[in-house]
């Protein structure tokens, strides 16, 4: 995993130019003033740096959402006091040399309701605009190609590349410490001054850097908003055109990749001479960000321990914790890997969704389908703490595989793990073909098994159109060695009612009601087709107060070799999940992804419901639960970069 870059922490030493010379050192803090003799309100003066950048615009960021936003603007003072910026954020449009020299007279307050703002406290934005502004080279202008976002810190007024850098490594380490680190704890890198002006220095391998930065910033801005700036001849003042969470992704993407953009730049280095390294020219990392900032699934706890007994099913009180499962994201959004203490129950149907989702679970009302395992080896290994299983998908190849030094998957698949540490080498790998749908299973010493999507009438094909993001549960034939293991083929379009009995204290549905049916078919190679008799996957779809959910609340699925399973107690090997939600009334409920899981139940099928039936209640027994845990995307990503 990509960690922060190592940071030395000299002490940052203010050297005296000689007469008529300008120094390239700061003050002791690092910043372009020392604070005894500042006292000029305006203007407030500084430099965008890449080359130097005419005509960027910059902006002193009073509302912390990384966009500049025009009037009225309301800053709350220490008194109380509210104090209105009638046109905007103080802006200014940068000139040759880079310079820009900022009128900040609106941050006069009034003696009545408080002290004047100090624009030290507030950082500074630049954006650079395709096509308009001017990047000052030693053969002439040329326009910058590609919009780039940069900021400095409360305080510095040099905005560069690497100003940026220095900025969001500060805010990764202060939010994710007891105790905030200065910033100055961060501005440095291997002797490098990041707050200072590297071409008025003549640093040639700082300049290098921040030319590789800058380039990589400029290849993560969606192609949206590049292609608005570009084309509708903008000066960057629009309106949040990015949302904040957008913007403080990027910087921590920025941080995240800065190291390999980095040694990418030195390993082009000949002689030591940075000063001949055509930054242009490097292949730099490809990394997407989804700067819509989505709650992502990160984690979930399985239970499947009988603690009072020796068998399954249980009473759900007495189900103790069996594997926790971890989930690793790209800074897209998309899922790398699961990491599992314990052990995994890999169902197919669900491994052929996210296929088609192409990892991007973002993409799926519900991001993860639950699944299982019942061996009682699972808990053991549980108790041994530690990494027992890790999954890992190659979407662009269409392939995943596991890694397993359990023994929980011997019975059911015939696993036997290589060793007794995770070794990188597949026990279990799957190949998706996109064009066929088709998902093949290969297992050493067993006949591959292959599962077929089939989606006509299932509600992948019916509810993907009408409730976006997607659904993907569809039919599937799955086979071993060319034989029928198990199928199901919906039929119909499903059918819609309205909720049944209604109780008076529910009339912002805080239960669940099955109001549509998608009635399937079962075949199978046992004698087992006419266990689910008419049966249907039920949702529960609605659209209240706003909040529109198209929610999956039970399917059923046959599993004979689970059921075999010395300490599963199943007549049968019907067996049905029961999902729960956050409830539309709710204080937790999320009304951009009202569809996130929160708890499944794995229990017998008994019976399908009629349609309007509820709300449906929690088990009372079960084999298992699963309970799911979520974050922003940009909370995750901070959590990583503290690790």
């Amino acid at each position: 995993m990509k960690r922060l870059i190592s940071v030395t922490v000299p002490l940052l030493s203010l050297a005296i130019a000689g007469c008529g010379d300008e120094s390239d050192d700061l003050p002791v803090d690092g910043r372009e003033f020392d604070g005894v003799t500042y006292s000029e309100r305006a203007p407030y003066q500084g430099r965008v740096i890449d080359g130097y950048l005419n005509d960027a615009r910059v902006w002193l960021d009073l509302d912390d959402n990384g966009q500049y936003t025009a009037g009225p603007v309301e800053i709350e003072l220490d008194s109380g006091n509210t104090h209105v910026l009638e046109n905007g954020e103080p802006t200014v449009m940068s000139g040759p040399g880079g310079r820009f020299s900022m009128d900040v007279s609106a941050l006069d307050v009034p003696s009545s309701i408080g002290a004047n703002l100090d624009p030290r406290d507030y950082p500074l934005y630049a954006l650079a605009i395709p096509g308009q502004t001017l990047e000052e080279r030693s053969y002439g202008d040329e326009p910058v190609t590609r919009a780039f976002l940069m900021s400095a810190s409360p305080g510095v007024t040099n905005i560069t590349p690497l100003t940026t850098l220095a900025r969001f490594r500060s805010l990764a380490g202060q939010w994710n410490t007891e105790n905030p680190i200065p910033d100055n704890r961060f501005a440095d890198l291997d002797g490098i001054n990041l707050w200072k002006d590297y071409i008025l220095a003549n640093d040639d391998r700082a300049h290098a850097y921040a030319r590789a930065l800058a380039r990589f910033m400029a290849s993560q801005i969606p192609d949206g908003y590049n292609d608005y700036l570009a084309g509708n001849g903008s000066d960057g003042s629009e309106a949040s055109l990015l949302p904040r969470d957008g913007v403080y992704l990027l910087g921590y993407s920025l941080v995240q990749n800065a190291d390999e953009v980095i040694a990418i730049v030195d390993a082009r280095v000949s002689g030591g001479n940075y000063g001949n390294v055509d930054t242009d020219t490097l292949i730099l990392p490809d990394v997407d960000v989804e700067v819509s900032n989505p709650r992502l699934l990160v984690s979930q706890r399985i239970s499947a321990r009988p603690t009072r007994s020796d068998t399954l099913p249980t009473n759900t009180s007495d189900l103790g914790a069996s594997a926790e499962l971890s989930f690793e994201y790209s800074e897209g959004g998309r899922l790398l890997a699961v990491s599992s203490r314990g052990c995994m129950g890999i169902s197919l149907p669900e491994m052929a969704r996210l296929f088609q989702a192409d990892g991007y679970m973002t993409n799926l009302k519900t991001q993860w389908l639950p699944s299982s395992s019942l061996s009682p080896q699972s808990a053991v290994w549980y108790d041994e703490e530690g990494v027992h299983e890790r999954l890992e998908f190659a979407w662009e190849n269409g392939t995943a595989s596991l890694d397993t030094v359990t023994t929980c998957h011997e019975q059911t698949l015939g696993v036997t793990p290589g060793g007794t540490e995770l070794d990188g080498i597949s026990d279990i790998s799957w190949v998706w073909d996109d064009q066929a749908g088709t998902l093949v299973e290969s297992v050493p010493n067993r006949a591959d098994r292959e599962l077929k999507v089939e989606s006509a009438n299932s509600p992948a094909e019916v509810l993907d159109g009408e409730q976006p993001p997607l659904d993907l549960v569809s039919g599937y034939q799955l086979t071993e060695g060319g034989g029928l293991e198990a199928g199901v083929q919906f039929s119909g379009g499903g059918a819609s009612c309205a909720p049944q009995g209604v109780a008076p204290n529910d009339t912002e549905r805080n239960g669940q009601y099955a109001t549509r049916l998608f009635p399937f078919s079962f075949t199978s190679d046992v004698a087992a087709s006419d266990l689910f008799g008419a049966g249907a996957y039920e949702y529960d779809i609605d659209d209240r107060n706003g909040v529109s959910v198209a929610r999956l609340l039970r399917f059923p699925f046959l599993d004979m070799a689970t059921a075999n399973l010395p300490e599963v107690d199943s007549a049968n090997g019907a067996f049905q999940w029961q999902l729960f939600y956050d409830a539309l009334n709710g204080d937790g409920l999320d009304p951009q992804r009202p569809n996130l899981l929160k708890t499944a139940y794995l229990v017998d099928f008994l019976a399908t419901s009629e349609c309007g039936d509820g709300p449906l209640d929690r088990p009372g027994r079960a084999y298992a639960t699963v309970e799911y845990e979520y974050q922003t995307l940009s909370d995750y990503l901070l959590d990583k970069l503290s690790e």
